[in-house]
């Protein structure tokens, strides 16, 4: 078994497993492109006008100064990215990030109040949004880059109503439990 069934309890069925949405990777891949052109063409002049020892520290300059920027701003950005999951089980929702750091949210199905999305022009252009889960007593949390936001904003309040239709079937009708005017009433508290 991978991740994230091994996160998961025994009886507990996986339903939605994402990462961000991939657009977080497109300035990361632009600067790749950009830097590795950069570097080329710098390492091409130093080829070309530079000779013995002056060209090999340039060379290596370049080489370095370019690893610098690869490692900051698209590795790191990568990493991230791939170390950021949102899952959804028929239980609850759990979001994991990092990877020297790891953080984690668990938010029972039903502890969830509310479920909303929003995303603009271009967020809808792409599939993606921001999805916001309020909890009974917590603030609402929100994120960011949630790939096809719509479905999985469905997907959560179908899960959320259903378990919520659970817990009121689960009351037995007696006293207190029927309404004024004799006809038994399930799922009042």
């Amino acid at each position: 078994m991978g991740y994230p069934e091994d996160a998961l309890a025994a009886d507990e069925e996986l339903l939605l497993h994402r990462h961000p949405h991939w657009k977080m990777l497109v300035l990361p891949t632009v600067t790749f492109i950009v830097a590795t052109a950069v570097a080329g063409f710098a390492a091409g002049l130093a080829q070309d006008r530079l000779d013995g020892t002056t060209r090999a520290v340039v060379l290596v300059l370049v080489l370095l100064v370019w690893l610098g920027i690869v490692g900051w701003r698209c590795v790191a950005p990568f990493v991230s990215w791939q170390s950021t999951h949102f899952i959804v089980t028929d239980r609850r929702v759990l979001i994991r990030q990092g990877v020297l750091t790891h953080t984690g949210i668990d938010i029972p199905l039903g502890r969830i109040s509310n479920v909303q999305f929003r995303h603009g022009l271009i967020d809808r252009m792409m599939r993606t949004g921001t999805l916001v889960i309020a909890s009974a007593a917590d603030d609402p949390l929100e994120f960011d880059d949630i790939p096809d936001v719509q479905r999985v904003h469905s997907l959560l309040y179908h899960q959320v109503f259903d378990a919520m239709q659970l817990d009121r079937d689960d009351v037995p009708d007696g006293p207190g439990n029927s309404p004024d005017d004799g006809t038994p009433r399930r799922g009042w508290r």
